[in-house]
């Protein structure tokens, strides 16, 4: 790009200079046919043949002529001084929101690892420390048996079966906050089903359609787990912000690319097109898209709700 912008500068400079050249000699043949330098005939009539009385005023416009090119010159380095200012803020912003990303990725990390170890220390500790009472509840009353006790060791049980239940309730949602329920063994269709059927049951008010188009479980692990976190987001998105009626996913592949449509009918932004909330989850989006050298557009309009567009290239995919 910055070098067809030199070649172009260049080209414009040329053609100023070559009607700086026209322009004097047309000045030339103006003031030899009006002959407008006639009053120092008298000091040069001696080479009048040689109209060397004209010299002074073509000089004049040669001056003239070269300052006009100058001026142009100038112009166009302060044009492009300009440019490369407002593209140099634009890089800072760029590199001021990535840091921002950053940061806050590694925030919310912590924040996630934070929360596994206080559900591992809560949930799965209470619940492994109840376990053991009870089975040493069992193992007592079944050295008394002889007692009377079964009624109480059959309480035992049942509590332990209970009580492993919820364990495995918890470790199937830790796990499914880490990766994606049924993506590496049914693939990324029937995850998508499984989350968006989930995000229904959650969202009763909002009717939510999903279309996959069936050559979509050939893509890689990177694609999978982008188009994924792309859905997500998008209906997280819907449940805290858009108040939406309706949600459509799209999901198609056309020859070497990957298309995600995902339109709700909301709120939408409060800024018009182009203009979402800066938050983490859209710029986790893009910078996610992005990094498989995608392209995603997010436009919104007040009252009409947010239309997302993703664009995500499969390698290989021509051959």
């Amino acid at each position: 790009m910055k070098t067809l912008t030199h070649v172009h500068d260049m080209a414009v400079a040329r053609r100023d200079l070559l009607l700086v050249c026209a322009g004097t000699g047309l000045f030339w043949v103006f003031s030899v046919a009006v002959e407008l330098n006639e009053r120092v005939l008298a000091w040069t009539r001696p080479w009048e043949r040689y109209q060397l009385d004209e010299i002074p005023g073509v000089l004049l416009f040669l001056a003239l002529a070269l300052s006009w090119f100058a001026w142009r010159r100038v112009r166009e380095a302060r044009m492009e001084l300009a440019r490369r200012v407002a593209l140099e803020r634009q890089l800072a912003e760029t590199l001021a929101e990535n840091r921002r990303l950053s940061l806050s990725h590694v925030r919310v990390q912590e924040d996630e690892r934070k929360q596994l170890a206080r559900e591992l220390h809560d949930e799965l500790g209470q619940h492994l420390n109840a376990i053991k009472i009870d089975a040493v509840s069992i193992r007592d009353w079944s050295s008394a048996s002889r007692e009377g006790k079964w009624t109480e060791v059959h309480g035992a049980a049942l509590a332990i079966i209970g009580i492993a239940n919820q364990v495995q309730d918890t470790i199937r949602n830790m796990l499914r906050r880490l990766r994606p329920a049924g993506l590496d063994e049914l693939g990324l269709a029937a995850a998508l089903e499984h989350l968006v059927q989930q995000w229904q049951t959650r969202n009763a008010a909002t009717r939510a359609t999903l279309k996959v188009d069936s050559g979509i479980d050939g893509l890689k692990e990177n694609e999978n787990m982008t188009c994924y976190r792309l859905v997500q987001e998008a209906l997280n998105n819907v449940t805290r912000h858009a108040q939406a009626r309706s949600v459509s996913i799209r999901l198609e592949r056309a020859r070497d690319q990957v298309l995600l449509d995902i339109v709700d009918d909301g709120l939408g932004a409060s800024h018009g097109v182009q203009a979402p909330a800066p938050g983490l989850g859209l710029v986790g989006m893009r910078e996610r898209v992005e990094a498989l050298g995608g392209d995603i557009a997010i436009e919104s309009t007040a009252g009409h709700g947010f239309h997302i567009r993703a664009t995500i290239p499969v390698p290989g995919a021509a051959a």
